[in-house]
Protein backbone atom coordinates (compact mmCIF):
# COMPACT_ATOMS: atom_id res chain seq x y z
CA UNK A 1 0.00 0.00 0.00
CA UNK A 2 1.53 3.27 -1.13
CA UNK A 3 0.60 6.94 0.17
CA UNK A 4 -2.13 7.56 -2.02
CA UNK A 5 -4.01 5.07 -0.06
CA UNK A 6 -3.94 7.73 2.36
CA UNK A 7 -5.56 10.98 3.83
CA UNK A 8 -3.94 13.72 6.03
CA UNK A 9 -6.22 15.40 8.68
CA UNK A 10 -4.87 18.55 9.59
CA UNK A 11 -6.39 20.89 11.86
CA UNK A 12 -4.35 24.32 13.02
CA UNK A 13 -4.17 26.43 15.99
CA UNK A 14 -2.88 30.17 14.78
CA UNK A 15 -0.92 32.33 17.47
CA UNK A 16 -1.77 36.06 16.67
CA UNK A 17 0.23 38.92 18.68
CA UNK A 18 -2.34 41.77 19.33
CA UNK A 19 -1.11 45.45 18.60
CA UNK A 20 -1.85 46.95 21.51
CA UNK A 21 0.99 49.72 22.96
CA UNK A 22 1.13 47.78 26.49
CA UNK A 23 0.82 44.12 27.32
CA UNK A 24 -2.56 42.55 28.40
CA UNK A 25 -2.68 42.31 31.98
CA UNK A 26 0.06 45.50 32.64
CA UNK A 27 1.45 48.66 31.41
CA UNK A 28 4.50 47.12 30.28
CA UNK A 29 5.56 47.83 26.44
CA UNK A 30 4.88 45.45 23.80
CA UNK A 31 7.88 47.13 21.26
CA UNK A 32 9.70 44.18 19.58
CA UNK A 33 13.62 44.42 19.82
CA UNK A 34 14.11 45.68 22.92
CA UNK A 35 17.20 44.12 24.97
CA UNK A 36 15.62 41.45 27.10
CA UNK A 37 14.38 41.65 30.26
CA UNK A 38 13.69 45.47 29.92
CA UNK A 39 10.07 45.13 29.31
CA UNK A 40 8.58 43.56 32.30
CA UNK A 41 7.54 44.07 35.72
CA UNK A 42 6.51 42.06 38.82
CA UNK A 43 2.76 41.20 36.82
CA UNK A 44 5.01 39.75 34.01
CA UNK A 45 6.76 37.44 36.02
CA UNK A 46 4.73 36.34 38.24
CA UNK A 47 5.82 37.92 41.42
CA UNK A 48 4.30 37.41 44.72
CA UNK A 49 1.33 39.63 45.77
CA UNK A 50 1.05 40.58 41.96
CA UNK A 51 -2.26 41.25 40.32
CA UNK A 52 -3.38 41.32 36.55
CA UNK A 53 -5.69 43.84 35.14
CA UNK A 54 -7.32 43.11 31.83
CA UNK A 55 -6.12 45.44 28.99
CA UNK A 56 -9.63 46.40 27.48
CA UNK A 57 -8.28 46.82 23.56
CA UNK A 58 -7.19 43.36 24.11
CA UNK A 59 -11.03 42.31 24.01
CA UNK A 60 -11.63 44.82 21.28
CA UNK A 61 -9.35 43.39 18.91
CA UNK A 62 -10.10 40.02 19.78
CA UNK A 63 -13.86 40.57 19.25
CA UNK A 64 -13.04 41.94 15.68
CA UNK A 65 -11.05 39.20 14.56
CA UNK A 66 -13.93 37.11 15.59
CA UNK A 67 -16.70 39.07 13.66
CA UNK A 68 -14.17 39.24 10.65
CA UNK A 69 -14.38 35.12 10.42
CA UNK A 70 -17.95 35.05 11.31
CA UNK A 71 -17.78 33.71 14.90
CA UNK A 72 -20.71 34.07 17.37
CA UNK A 73 -19.43 36.72 20.11
CA UNK A 74 -19.95 35.08 23.67
CA UNK A 75 -21.99 37.52 26.03
CA UNK A 76 -20.48 36.40 29.26
CA UNK A 77 -16.71 34.59 28.92
CA UNK A 78 -14.05 34.08 31.41
CA UNK A 79 -10.30 33.70 32.02
CA UNK A 80 -8.63 30.10 33.48
CA UNK A 81 -5.34 28.96 34.24
CA UNK A 82 -3.57 26.53 32.27
CA UNK A 83 -1.05 25.03 34.54
CA UNK A 84 2.25 23.60 33.23
CA UNK A 85 5.89 24.03 34.25
CA UNK A 86 7.98 25.40 31.74
CA UNK A 87 11.25 28.05 32.47
CA UNK A 88 9.50 30.42 29.84
CA UNK A 89 6.52 30.45 32.39
CA UNK A 90 7.46 32.37 35.27
CA UNK A 91 4.42 31.90 37.61
CA UNK A 92 3.64 28.48 36.33
CA UNK A 93 0.57 28.93 34.25
CA UNK A 94 -0.91 30.93 31.73
CA UNK A 95 -3.70 33.09 31.41
CA UNK A 96 -6.14 31.61 28.84
CA UNK A 97 -9.03 30.18 28.35
CA UNK A 98 -11.07 27.90 28.42
CA UNK A 99 -14.61 26.41 27.97
CA UNK A 100 -16.33 30.01 27.50
CA UNK A 101 -14.00 31.29 24.88
CA UNK A 102 -14.96 35.20 23.38
CA UNK A 103 -15.85 33.70 20.20
CA UNK A 104 -17.35 30.07 18.82
CA UNK A 105 -18.35 28.93 15.56
CA UNK A 106 -16.74 31.05 12.81
CA UNK A 107 -15.55 30.22 9.07
CA UNK A 108 -13.68 31.28 6.45
CA UNK A 109 -14.12 30.02 2.68
CA UNK A 110 -10.84 29.39 0.49
CA UNK A 111 -9.73 29.19 -3.18
CA UNK A 112 -7.63 26.36 -3.86
CA UNK A 113 -6.94 24.44 -7.50
CA UNK A 114 -10.00 22.15 -6.29
CA UNK A 115 -12.46 25.09 -6.30
CA UNK A 116 -13.77 26.70 -2.79
CA UNK A 117 -13.95 25.23 0.28
CA UNK A 118 -15.41 26.48 4.00
CA UNK A 119 -13.04 25.82 6.75
CA UNK A 120 -14.79 25.69 9.89
CA UNK A 121 -13.27 28.15 13.11
CA UNK A 122 -13.81 26.26 16.03
CA UNK A 123 -12.95 28.95 18.60
CA UNK A 124 -10.71 32.40 19.32
CA UNK A 125 -9.85 32.83 22.68
CA UNK A 126 -7.31 35.53 24.44
CA UNK A 127 -4.36 34.48 26.03
CA UNK A 128 -0.87 35.76 27.78
CA UNK A 129 2.24 34.77 25.74
CA UNK A 130 5.33 32.94 27.32
CA UNK A 131 8.70 34.24 27.31
CA UNK A 132 11.66 33.33 24.89
CA UNK A 133 14.03 30.52 25.36
CA UNK A 134 17.46 31.23 23.56
CA UNK A 135 19.60 28.51 23.33
CA UNK A 136 23.26 29.13 22.99
CA UNK A 137 25.64 26.16 22.25
CA UNK A 138 28.15 25.10 24.98
CA UNK A 139 26.74 27.96 27.65
CA UNK A 140 23.33 26.73 28.51
CA UNK A 141 19.76 28.54 27.58
CA UNK A 142 18.82 32.27 28.78
CA UNK A 143 15.57 33.46 29.40
CA UNK A 144 14.00 36.39 27.71
CA UNK A 145 10.80 37.42 29.54
CA UNK A 146 10.30 40.69 27.17
CA UNK A 147 7.30 38.60 25.56
CA UNK A 148 6.05 37.30 28.70
CA UNK A 149 2.18 39.17 28.55
CA UNK A 150 2.69 40.12 25.20
CA UNK A 151 -1.47 39.65 24.20
CA UNK A 152 -2.64 36.81 21.79
CA UNK A 153 -5.31 35.37 20.15
CA UNK A 154 -5.75 31.51 19.38
CA UNK A 155 -7.44 30.86 16.22
CA UNK A 156 -8.72 27.01 16.28
CA UNK A 157 -9.46 25.08 13.09
CA UNK A 158 -11.40 22.30 12.99
CA UNK A 159 -9.57 19.32 11.29
CA UNK A 160 -10.50 20.44 7.97
CA UNK A 161 -7.61 20.72 6.02
CA UNK A 162 -6.59 17.44 3.31
CA UNK A 163 -3.66 19.17 1.44
CA UNK A 164 -0.65 21.74 1.83
CA UNK A 165 -2.74 24.01 -0.84
CA UNK A 166 -5.77 24.11 1.51
CA UNK A 167 -3.66 25.26 4.42
CA UNK A 168 -1.95 27.47 2.70
CA UNK A 169 -5.07 29.38 1.53
CA UNK A 170 -6.26 29.68 4.80
CA UNK A 171 -3.04 30.93 6.14
CA UNK A 172 -2.82 33.51 3.25
CA UNK A 173 -6.84 34.28 3.89
CA UNK A 174 -6.83 33.80 7.57
CA UNK A 175 -3.52 36.38 7.65
CA UNK A 176 -5.09 38.47 5.64
CA UNK A 177 -8.45 39.22 6.91
CA UNK A 178 -6.45 39.78 10.36
CA UNK A 179 -4.26 42.90 8.67
CA UNK A 180 -7.51 44.46 7.18
CA UNK A 181 -9.24 44.99 10.51
CA UNK A 182 -5.84 46.68 11.78
CA UNK A 183 -5.80 44.40 14.90
CA UNK A 184 -1.89 42.81 14.47
CA UNK A 185 0.79 43.43 11.99
CA UNK A 186 0.92 39.82 11.48
CA UNK A 187 4.76 39.75 10.90
CA UNK A 188 5.50 35.74 10.96
CA UNK A 189 9.50 36.89 10.79
CA UNK A 190 8.99 38.78 14.08
CA UNK A 191 6.83 35.70 16.10
CA UNK A 192 3.04 37.93 15.84
CA UNK A 193 1.83 35.34 13.51
CA UNK A 194 3.11 31.30 14.54
CA UNK A 195 1.22 27.94 13.82
CA UNK A 196 0.80 25.29 15.44
CA UNK A 197 -0.18 22.28 13.23
CA UNK A 198 -1.79 19.11 14.16
CA UNK A 199 -2.02 16.36 11.65
CA UNK A 200 -2.87 12.64 11.78
CA UNK A 201 -3.20 10.13 8.57
CA UNK A 202 -6.51 7.38 7.84
CA UNK A 203 -6.86 5.48 5.03
CA UNK A 204 -8.93 7.33 2.66
CA UNK A 205 -12.92 6.61 3.01
CA UNK A 206 -12.24 5.74 6.85
CA UNK A 207 -14.30 8.24 9.26
CA UNK A 208 -11.69 7.71 12.29
CA UNK A 209 -9.09 9.86 13.06
CA UNK A 210 -5.90 8.49 13.39
CA UNK A 211 -3.77 9.24 16.41
CA UNK A 212 -2.32 13.14 15.89
CA UNK A 213 0.95 14.66 16.70
CA UNK A 214 1.64 18.66 16.96
CA UNK A 215 4.17 20.34 15.67
CA UNK A 216 4.74 24.01 17.03
CA UNK A 217 5.52 27.40 16.31
CA UNK A 218 6.04 27.34 12.92
CA UNK A 219 6.69 30.99 11.54
CA UNK A 220 6.76 30.57 7.71
CA UNK A 221 4.63 29.26 5.21
CA UNK A 222 7.51 27.09 3.34
CA UNK A 223 8.17 26.01 6.47
CA UNK A 224 4.50 24.61 7.05
CA UNK A 225 4.42 23.10 4.37
CA UNK A 226 7.45 21.29 4.64
CA UNK A 227 6.59 20.25 8.02
CA UNK A 228 3.59 19.02 6.62
CA UNK A 229 4.42 17.05 3.57
CA UNK A 230 7.48 15.28 6.09
CA UNK A 231 5.33 14.37 8.80
CA UNK A 232 2.66 12.87 6.80
CA UNK A 233 4.82 10.42 4.88
CA UNK A 234 6.61 9.83 8.05
CA UNK A 235 3.22 8.92 9.79
CA UNK A 236 2.27 6.48 6.54
CA UNK A 237 5.47 4.84 6.43
CA UNK A 238 5.03 4.24 10.46
CA UNK A 239 1.84 2.94 9.94
CA UNK A 240 2.53 0.81 6.31
CA UNK A 241 5.66 -0.95 9.25
CA UNK A 242 2.97 -1.62 11.65
CA UNK A 243 4.39 1.09 14.39
CA UNK A 244 2.44 3.00 16.57
CA UNK A 245 1.74 6.61 16.32
CA UNK A 246 1.69 8.43 19.74
CA UNK A 247 0.22 11.22 20.53
CA UNK A 248 3.43 13.64 21.54
CA UNK A 249 4.30 17.61 20.35
CA UNK A 250 7.33 17.45 17.79
CA UNK A 251 9.76 19.95 16.24
CA UNK A 252 10.59 20.97 13.09
CA UNK A 253 13.99 21.45 11.71
CA UNK A 254 14.63 23.85 9.48
CA UNK A 255 17.86 22.60 8.16
CA UNK A 256 17.49 18.79 7.77
CA UNK A 257 13.48 19.49 6.86
CA UNK A 258 12.55 16.90 9.44
CA UNK A 259 10.47 16.68 12.38
CA UNK A 260 11.69 15.36 15.77
CA UNK A 261 10.02 14.12 18.98
CA UNK A 262 10.36 16.98 22.04
CA UNK A 263 7.58 15.77 24.51
CA UNK A 264 4.59 13.52 24.84
CA UNK A 265 1.41 15.46 24.24
CA UNK A 266 -1.00 16.43 27.19
CA UNK A 267 -4.55 16.21 27.11
CA UNK A 268 -6.46 19.28 28.27
CA UNK A 269 -7.25 17.50 31.93
CA UNK A 270 -3.23 17.39 32.94
CA UNK A 271 -3.43 21.16 32.54
CA UNK A 272 -5.73 21.60 35.34
CA UNK A 273 -8.09 24.34 34.30
CA UNK A 274 -10.21 26.37 36.54
CA UNK A 275 -11.51 29.89 36.47
CA UNK A 276 -8.41 33.09 37.52
CA UNK A 277 -9.39 34.25 40.90
CA UNK A 278 -7.92 37.65 39.90
CA UNK A 279 -10.25 38.38 36.98
CA UNK A 280 -13.51 39.40 36.77
CA UNK A 281 -15.85 37.59 33.71
CA UNK A 282 -15.96 39.29 30.57
CA UNK A 283 -19.18 40.46 29.78
CA UNK A 284 -20.28 42.43 26.03
CA UNK A 285 -22.63 44.12 25.35
CA UNK A 286 -24.99 44.41 21.72
CA UNK A 287 -23.83 48.42 21.91
CA UNK A 288 -20.06 47.34 22.46
CA UNK A 289 -20.91 45.15 19.32
CA UNK A 290 -22.32 46.97 16.93
CA UNK A 291 -19.80 49.93 17.91
CA UNK A 292 -16.98 47.06 16.81
CA UNK A 293 -18.18 45.85 13.62
CA UNK A 294 -19.06 49.47 12.75
CA UNK A 295 -15.22 49.54 12.42
CA UNK A 296 -14.45 46.75 10.59
CA UNK A 297 -14.13 47.62 6.62
CA UNK A 298 -14.70 45.64 3.89
CA UNK A 299 -13.18 42.03 4.35
CA UNK A 300 -11.58 40.34 1.66
CA UNK A 301 -14.46 37.89 0.65
CA UNK A 302 -17.14 40.84 0.11
CA UNK A 303 -14.60 42.48 -2.51
CA UNK A 304 -13.64 39.55 -3.80
CA UNK A 305 -17.54 39.01 -4.70
CA UNK A 306 -17.23 42.83 -5.79
CA UNK A 307 -14.81 41.90 -8.51
CA UNK A 308 -15.87 38.68 -10.04
CA UNK A 309 -19.49 40.47 -10.24
CA UNK A 310 -18.51 43.86 -11.29
CA UNK A 311 -14.75 43.41 -13.13
CA UNK A 312 -15.69 39.83 -14.28
CA UNK A 313 -12.54 38.02 -12.67
CA UNK A 314 -12.42 34.59 -11.73
CA UNK A 315 -13.01 33.48 -8.39
CA UNK A 316 -9.27 32.61 -8.13
CA UNK A 317 -7.61 35.81 -9.66
CA UNK A 318 -10.31 37.67 -6.85
CA UNK A 319 -9.23 35.78 -4.18
CA UNK A 320 -5.52 36.03 -4.92
CA UNK A 321 -5.92 40.03 -5.19
CA UNK A 322 -7.94 40.86 -1.86
CA UNK A 323 -4.83 38.90 0.05
CA UNK A 324 -3.26 41.96 0.03
CA UNK A 325 -5.20 44.73 1.21
CA UNK A 326 -2.89 47.24 -0.19
CA UNK A 327 -3.09 45.68 -3.82
CA UNK A 328 -6.58 45.07 -3.88
CA UNK A 329 -6.92 49.06 -2.97
CA UNK A 330 -4.39 49.76 -5.82
CA UNK A 331 -6.28 47.39 -7.83
CA UNK A 332 -9.63 49.66 -7.86
CA UNK A 333 -8.05 53.09 -8.74
CA UNK A 334 -6.46 51.40 -11.67
CA UNK A 335 -9.46 49.40 -12.79
CA UNK A 336 -11.53 53.18 -12.64
CA UNK A 337 -8.89 54.47 -14.76
CA UNK A 338 -8.88 51.69 -17.52
CA UNK A 339 -11.43 50.11 -20.58
CA UNK A 340 -9.59 46.94 -20.01
CA UNK A 341 -10.32 46.10 -15.62
CA UNK A 342 -9.38 41.90 -16.45
CA UNK A 343 -6.01 43.28 -18.23
CA UNK A 344 -5.47 45.81 -14.98
CA UNK A 345 -5.51 42.58 -12.01
CA UNK A 346 -3.71 40.61 -14.66
CA UNK A 347 -0.84 42.98 -14.24
CA UNK A 348 -1.52 43.29 -10.97
CA UNK A 349 -0.98 40.16 -10.19
CA UNK A 350 1.80 38.81 -12.60
CA UNK A 351 3.92 41.85 -12.09
CA UNK A 352 2.73 44.74 -9.27
CA UNK A 353 2.35 41.72 -6.88
CA UNK A 354 5.71 40.09 -7.51
CA UNK A 355 7.65 43.57 -7.55
CA UNK A 356 5.86 44.26 -3.96
CA UNK A 357 7.52 43.98 -1.04
CA UNK A 358 6.99 41.04 1.28
CA UNK A 359 5.50 43.30 3.94
CA UNK A 360 3.60 45.78 1.45
CA UNK A 361 4.94 49.46 1.47
CA UNK A 362 3.82 51.42 -1.33
CA UNK A 363 3.57 50.89 -4.59
CA UNK A 364 5.70 53.42 -6.65
CA UNK A 365 3.63 53.34 -10.11
CA UNK A 366 0.41 55.78 -10.11
CA UNK A 367 -2.90 53.62 -10.36
CA UNK A 368 -3.94 55.72 -13.41
CA UNK A 369 -0.26 54.78 -15.14
CA UNK A 370 -0.81 51.26 -14.85
CA UNK A 371 -4.52 51.76 -16.13
CA UNK A 372 -3.05 53.65 -19.27
CA UNK A 373 -0.59 50.73 -19.48
CA UNK A 374 -3.45 48.63 -19.82
CA UNK A 375 -5.31 50.59 -22.08
CA UNK A 376 -2.48 50.09 -24.33
CA UNK A 377 -2.44 46.61 -23.93
CA UNK A 378 -5.59 45.86 -24.31
CA UNK A 379 -5.98 48.40 -28.03
CA UNK A 380 -2.98 46.11 -29.37
CA UNK A 381 -0.15 48.77 -29.37
CA UNK A 382 1.94 46.76 -27.04
CA UNK A 383 2.13 43.11 -26.33
CA UNK A 384 2.47 41.16 -23.46
CA UNK A 385 6.70 41.23 -22.99
CA UNK A 386 6.88 44.67 -23.66
CA UNK A 387 3.64 45.76 -21.09
CA UNK A 388 5.60 43.50 -18.60
CA UNK A 389 9.27 45.31 -19.21
CA UNK A 390 7.13 48.49 -19.00
CA UNK A 391 6.28 47.82 -15.32
CA UNK A 392 9.71 47.20 -15.02
CA UNK A 393 10.75 50.73 -16.31
CA UNK A 394 7.71 52.73 -14.84
CA UNK A 395 8.77 50.39 -11.41
CA UNK A 396 12.67 52.39 -11.74
CA UNK A 397 11.13 55.61 -12.84
CA UNK A 398 7.06 56.60 -12.73
CA UNK A 399 5.94 58.70 -15.92
CA UNK A 400 3.16 58.87 -18.47
CA UNK A 401 3.14 54.94 -20.06
CA UNK A 402 2.43 55.95 -23.84
CA UNK A 403 5.36 58.43 -23.35
CA UNK A 404 7.65 56.11 -21.99
CA UNK A 405 6.50 53.13 -25.31
CA UNK A 406 6.93 55.75 -27.74
CA UNK A 407 10.57 57.23 -26.19
CA UNK A 408 11.91 53.27 -25.97
CA UNK A 409 9.95 52.53 -29.28
CA UNK A 410 8.17 49.32 -27.55
CA UNK A 411 5.13 50.02 -29.86
CA UNK A 412 4.16 46.60 -31.07
CA UNK A 413 4.50 45.95 -34.44
CA UNK A 414 1.65 44.54 -36.23
CA UNK A 415 1.82 46.08 -39.66
CA UNK A 416 1.26 42.68 -41.86
CA UNK A 417 3.55 44.29 -44.61
CA UNK A 418 6.68 44.77 -42.56
CA UNK A 419 5.98 41.33 -40.72
CA UNK A 420 5.37 39.18 -43.82
CA UNK A 421 8.18 40.31 -45.06
CA UNK A 422 10.51 39.32 -41.86
CA UNK A 423 8.99 35.97 -41.71
CA UNK A 424 9.72 35.21 -45.47
CA UNK A 425 13.69 36.02 -44.11
CA UNK A 426 13.06 33.87 -41.05
CA UNK A 427 11.66 31.02 -43.11
CA UNK A 428 14.39 31.05 -45.70
CA UNK A 429 16.79 30.93 -42.82
CA UNK A 430 15.44 28.47 -40.71
CA UNK A 431 15.07 25.52 -43.43
CA UNK A 432 15.40 23.15 -40.76
CA UNK A 433 12.78 23.86 -39.06
CA UNK A 434 10.33 24.37 -41.73
CA UNK A 435 11.30 21.33 -42.62
CA UNK A 436 10.80 19.55 -39.07
CA UNK A 437 7.41 21.76 -39.07
CA UNK A 438 6.44 19.87 -42.56
CA UNK A 439 6.88 16.27 -40.59
CA UNK A 440 4.93 16.86 -38.30
CA UNK A 441 7.04 18.02 -35.36
CA UNK A 442 4.53 20.96 -34.16
CA UNK A 443 6.92 22.01 -31.68
CA UNK A 444 9.25 23.53 -34.51
CA UNK A 445 6.26 26.13 -34.65
CA UNK A 446 6.96 27.57 -31.75
CA UNK A 447 10.83 27.87 -32.86
CA UNK A 448 9.79 29.79 -35.74
CA UNK A 449 7.60 32.51 -33.76
CA UNK A 450 10.54 32.75 -31.25
CA UNK A 451 12.84 34.02 -34.25
CA UNK A 452 9.71 36.31 -34.95
CA UNK A 453 10.14 38.01 -31.97
CA UNK A 454 13.75 38.22 -31.97
CA UNK A 455 14.03 39.91 -35.18
CA UNK A 456 11.08 41.95 -34.12
CA UNK A 457 13.17 42.50 -30.73
CA UNK A 458 10.25 40.73 -28.93
CA UNK A 459 7.98 43.77 -30.05
CA UNK A 460 5.81 41.78 -33.27
CA UNK A 461 2.19 41.62 -32.51
CA UNK A 462 1.89 37.69 -31.57
CA UNK A 463 -1.33 36.94 -32.78
CA UNK A 464 -0.60 38.28 -36.36
CA UNK A 465 2.51 36.67 -36.38
CA UNK A 466 1.04 33.28 -35.90
CA UNK A 467 -1.03 34.42 -38.67
CA UNK A 468 0.89 35.50 -41.27
CA UNK A 469 3.88 32.31 -40.36
CA UNK A 470 0.51 29.64 -40.84
CA UNK A 471 0.11 31.01 -44.08
CA UNK A 472 3.31 30.79 -44.99
CA UNK A 473 3.56 27.69 -44.13
CA UNK A 474 0.57 25.84 -45.90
Amino acid sequence: MSGKDYEMVVGLETHVELKTATKIFCGCSTAFGAEPNTQCCPVCIGMPGSLPVLNRQVVHYAIKAGLAVNCRIASYSKEDRKNYFYPDLPKAYQISQYDLPLCENGYLDIETGEGRKRIGITRIHIEEDAGKLIHQEGKGTLIDYNRCGVPLIEIVSEPDFRSVEEIKAYLQKLRATILYTGVSDCKMNEGSLRVDVNLSVRKKGEETLGTRTEMKNLNSFQFIAKAVEYEFRRQVEALEAGEEIIQETRRFDQASGKTFSMRRKEDANDYRYFPDPDLPPIEVSPDLLRELQAQIPVLPDQRKKEYVKRFGLTDYAAEQITLSREAADYFEQAARRTRYPKLAANLVLSEVMRLMPADGGEIPVAPEHLGMLADLFGDGRINSGTCRQAVAQLWEQDQDPEALVMEKGLEQISDPEVLSKLADEVLSQQEKMVMDYRKGKTAAFQGLMGQMMKKTKGKGNPAKIQEILAQKLK
